[in-house]
């Protein structure tokens, strides 16, 4: 077995939680939501370390640690100036698959101002 360092593409899991919220969302909300699952699964340090980290992705989307005091826990992903987020947790396992856990908070598009 050769023991090369893993690499992408990711497999993502859904909390229960976040796979019903992800059910229930408008559709504008659920595209967004995987376009920017698809760039998660694609990255090559899903923990985007460093300044610019997340400089390749699209201009509509952010990572960063959800504390700054944990940069190896869980990420949040700003989704669209604000009209959803995702929160992950990326964890290594020892077999040749890496998973990513994602649990959605709300990811749906914004309100108009009146409404």
């Amino acid at each position: 077995m050769i023991d090369e360092p893993l690499r992408p593409p990711w497999q993502m899991d859904w909390t229960k939680q976040a796979q019903n919220d992800f059910q229930n969302m408008p559709a504008e909300a659920s595209d967004l939501v995987m376009s920017a699952r698809a760039e998660l699964v694609t990255a090559e340090d899903p923990y985007f370390r460093g300044i610019d980290a997340d400089a390749s992705l699209p201009h509509w989307m952010t990572v960063r640690p959800l504390t700054s005091t944990s940069p190896g826990g869980p990420h949040i992903v700003d989704l669209a100036g604000g009209r959803g987020w995702l929160i992950y947790t990326f964890m290594r396992r020892r077999n040749p698959c890496t998973t990513g856990g994602f649990r959605l908070l709300s990811p749906a598009p914004a309100r108009s101002p009146s409404g």
